[in-house]
């Protein structure tokens, strides 16, 4: 798999461009803060995963005194030509396609356009709060498993419904409402424990490449660990039944997938006040790895890799051993100073002020 060209019009700050990529080397795209080097990045990673790897919502990603923004990719898979479509439309309902055809869900697009995403933020997933590694875990399924990832987007849904109906119903319920609550506990049940044995097995999987990239990272031998921590005790479908009434009287959902953590360990301590901001960062570069590092040998080959100006967060060390753990594959890397020596740029563009482009010969 790799991506062959992308176009993008009214995203963010870029009114237009057009992005031809080296199918298996480095696409470099360099240029000042706040020229949009970042969004050309977000636009990729936003046709594999219709999200915002920055977290914005969508109404966001469409340039000032724009009404919509069209996204256009032109991927290779086996030989088979792909080409990915979407409009994001500001207040409105946008659509995706995939060779014209409408895609439903975040899966429909595994077997077009797979990515890894390394960015400054990334050291939320270590210093942030539950959520955020709740997140990584999720994101990293999409990747590696779609089809069990399916349950997210399930989980997420029937979590809607079931506060709706918590609040509605306030802290009584009749008879319908009660038979109404049951269908989506069970639904719950059924769904959120799926989603919950596929991440720790994730988690299994992960440990040891996290470990092994950390310790490269970090010049040295430190014990990581990554534990799966539940919300509830015992079986989903019991918790719901015993935290009804709480649920009731707040309206909200307390237990579940959703309430869950994933805790990091540095040398036995909590990594997210323990560690030192030197750590914290090794730490989620080493987690990054590892999901690339699976999903690799999982999927048979390396996912885009979208870095985002990476480098400019790292010491030199850092920045040699990233490099160092990466897979050959296709990559595309934003950066507003000179690349690591190590970075070996197959096509350069630069962008200029409104996103507009230069270049894209080699170097």
């Amino acid at each position: 798999m790799h991506l062959a060209s992308l176009e993008v019009t009214d995203f963010r700050t870029v009114t237009a461009a057009v992005i031809e990529l080296d199918p298996e080397g480095t696409t470099v795209i360099t240029g000042d803060n706040g020229v949009g080097k970042t969004s050309l990045l977000e636009a990729t990673a936003y046709l594999a995963t219709l999200q915002s790897f920055r977290g914005s919502p969508k109404e966001a990603l469409v340039r000032q005194g724009a009404e919509r923004a069209v996204l256009r990719a032109h991927t290779e898979v086996e030989g088979r030509a792909i080409t990915i479509e979407a409009e994001i439309v500001a207040g409105g309902r946008g659509r995706t396609l995939v060779n014209r055809q409408p895609v439903r869900r975040r899966a429909d697009l595994h077997e077009a356009l797979r990515v890894t995403i390394f960015s400054p933020e990334d050291i939320s997933v270590v210093r942030g709060g539950p959520g955020e590694r709740r997140s990584f875990l999720d994101d990293t399924l999409s990747v590696v498993d779609p089809r069990t990832a399916r349950a997210v987007e399930e989980v997420e849904k029937i979590l809607r419904q079931r506060a709706a109906l918590l609040r509605s119903a306030g802290r009584t319920l009749d008879a319908d409402a009660a038979t109404t609550l049951d269908v989506w506990d069970h639904r719950l049940d059924e769904q959120g424990t799926r989603l919950v044995e596929a991440r720790e097995d994730l988690v299994r999987r992960l440990a040891p490449l996290a470990a092994r990239h950390y310790a490269r990272l970090a010049g040295g031998e430190v014990a990581v660990g990554m534990t799966y921590a539940r919300s509830w005790d015992g079986s989903l479908a019991d918790a719901l039944a015993r935290s009804r009434a709480g649920d009731l009287a707040r309206g909200v959902t307390s237990s579940g997938p959703h309430r869950d953590e994933l805790e990091l360990t540095l040398a036995g301590m909590p990594a997210r006040t323990h560690a030192s901001q030197g750590e914290q960062r090794s730490l989620a570069l080493a987690l990054q790895l590892a999901a690339h590092e699976l999903a690799t040998t999982t999927l048979g080959t390396a996912p885009v890799l979208l870095l985002d100006d990476v480098f400019s967060e790292l010491d030199p060390h850092r920045s040699r051993a990233l490099l160092a753990g990466l897979p050959p594959g296709q990559s595309v890397l934003t950066t507003a100073q000179p690349a690591p020596d190590e970075v070996r740029a197959s096509r350069v563009y630069r962008v200029e002020p409104g996103g507009r482009l230069q270049g894209g010969g080699a170097p």
